[in-house]
């Protein structure tokens, strides 16, 4: 069997994301030839914080108890917030935020319809794992965009009220003999394929030859390491 690279366990080394606006060795490689340019950097994650915030909300409206709605609107708030800031962004440039997001329209659409699940959990867990992978993937990838990329980085880095989302998460498996947490650990293991491509789509071609992925694989690794950090505070194996 194939192990792909995010698979392999590293040898001798622990890659750390995401603390809190430190990447450490992730933020040190070099994208500057493997990143796209500066629209699909922004049209794309700016598209996707509204996909975010679309999804949450559509959770919060099928949602009976007041609690939970509560604080689904927290997180489905943080995510409106960020995609504001990164549209401020797009315009302080002169660019027309629509047009820089259209073409991501169709694909990242697709995406959330790849991973919205069934029940209203697995839906709730999909925004929490994927946003979080990819708020992570984006936030090393800004390191490419000279200020412009800071400013993103600073966005990404807020707050996105989601341990809330986590610990609901965690009373469902708490509250059965295990189906729950069998059927949330498989759903969370199938998010990161369909997670994965979508980082690569804001990656240049050359970026899938041998010198590109050795180049980016390590913030893979740290990606796979945060998602593992996430799954277990759920209560969940990665």
């Amino acid at each position: 069997m194939v192990k792909w690279f995010w698979q392999r366990r590293p040898e001798g080394r622990h890659l750390q994301l995401r603390a809190r606006g430190d990447l450490g060795d992730a933020r040190r490689v070099d994208f500057e030839e493997l990143a796209a340019d500066i629209d699909t950097f922004l049209g794309q994650a700016a598209y996707l914080q509204l996909g975010f915030f679309e999804t949450l909300s559509e959770l919060i409206a099928s949602t009976p108890e007041l609690d939970r709605k509560d604080a689904l609107s927290k997180a489905a708030g943080a995510a409106l917030t960020k995609h504001e800031r990164l549209v401020a962004i797009i315009r302080e440039r002169g660019a027309d935020p629509t047009a820089l997001m259209l073409p991501f329209r169709e694909p990242l659409d697709a995406f959330r319809a790849a991973t919205h699940g069934v029940r209203p959990e697995e839906t709730m867990m999909s925004v929490h794992i994927t946003a979080g992978m990819l708020d992570d993937f984006y936030e090393a990838l800004s390191a490419g965009y000279g200020e412009t990329g800071r400013r993103v980085a600073r966005t990404l880095e807020a707050d996105s009220d989601r341990q809330a989302i986590v610990e609901m998460i965690a009373q469902t498996i708490a509250s059965d003999d295990g189906e729950w947490k069998s059927l949330l650990a498989m759903w969370g293991r199938r998010l990161v394929g369909d997670t994965l491509l979508i980082a690569r789509a804001a990656l240049r071609q050359t970026a899938l030859d041998p010198a590109g992925e050795k180049k980016v694989e390590p913030v893979f690794t740290a990606l796979m390491a945060a998602h593992a950090r996430r799954m277990e505070d759920m209560g969940l194996a990665a």
